[in-house]
């Protein structure tokens, strides 16, 4: 008796299969690709935009234009946030503003042309110098001397409420054209 209630039991269990069965299974396998795929597609974007993102330039403040004196360069540090992707750094920048007779105001980039070395005022001779190779600018940022391929490279500048703005580009170096890093 116990061996025909065990085949009895066996045909009793048993998976339903037909056109209704592989409906609800298509259908949920359907609803839950839909929702899996409306996740996935902001989740991969949220992911890898900023990845895609160029880095944003912000305007910063470098000082009071009420600082500067006619004629005489002057090198001016400022913290500065550069955000590329989700990192996002601190980093201290110097540039050299120089406020001419006529009031306006240029502002160049601290790295030499030639090789991306520092660059020094010479307050006696009234010149840059680089003091790496020898590359000598005028007041002006135009080559005097030495192998640099172009003129010191300016920067983009204004002034609001007194405050000179800046905006802190990097060129590549030992090039005659300014392209940017």
């Amino acid at each position: 008796m116990a061996e025909g209630s065990d085949a009895h039991l066996d045909e009793r269990v048993y998976s339903p299969k037909g056109p209704r069965r592989r409906f609800f299974v298509w259908m949920i396998s359907a609803i839950a690709g839909v929702i899996g795929l409306g996740m996935a597609v902001p989740l991969a974007g949220f992911v890898i935009s900023p990845g895609l993102k160029r880095r944003t330039k912000r305007w910063v403040d470098i000082g009071s234009v009420d600082d500067l004196r006619a004629e005489e360069p002057k090198q001016l540090e400022h913290i500065t946030t550069i955000k590329d992707g989700y990192i996002e750094t601190k980093a201290t920048k110097s540039v050299w503003a120089i406020k001419k007779a006529d009031g306006q105001i240029i502002v160049f980039s601290p790295l030499c042309p030639h090789l991306g070395c520092g660059y020094r005022w010479d307050g006696g001779e009234r010149k840059f110098k680089c003091p790496c190779h020898g590359s000598v600018y005028s007041i002006t940022g135009d080559v005097l001397a030495g192998p640099a391929p172009r003129p010191l490279d300016a920067l983009p500048d204004k002034i609001e409420n007194g405050r000179l703005l800046v905006i802190y580009e990097e060129y590549k170096s030992g090039l005659s054209a300014k392209v940017e890093r």
